[in-house]
C-alpha cells in the first residue's frame, strides 16, 4: 500500500506541499538579477558586430544576379 497513489491523500499532501513552500522566500540569483541585462546585451553586441559588417567591411553579397550574369557567347565546334 502506497499512501502518495491514494486519492483521498492527494489534496491534503498538495496543501501541505503549496503551505510548505510559500514559507520560503525566494532569494533571487545572479540569472534573476542580470539575465535580462546580459540576453539584451548580447543581442545589441550581435546587431552591432554584423550591422559594421554590412555596412562598412566592403563585401560584396550578391544578393540578387539580375544584371550581374552575362551569357558567354555561342560557339559551335
Amino acid at each position: 500500500y502506497f499512501p502518495f497513489t491514494s486519492l483521498a491523500q492527494a489534496p491534503r499532501g498538495t496543501q501541505w506541499i503549496a503551505a510548505r513552500q510559500s514559507h520560503h522566500k525566494h532569494v533571487p540569483d545572479f540569472h534573476d538579477k542580470y539575465g535580462n541585462i546580459i540576453l539584451l546585451g548580447g543581442a545589441l553586441f550581435c546587431v552591432s558586430i554584423w550591422g559594421y559588417v554590412a555596412t562598412q567591411t566592403g563585401i560584396e553579397w550578391n544578393l540578387s544576379p539580375v544584371g550581374k550574369v552575362t551569357p558567354k557567347e555561342w560557339r559551335e565546334k
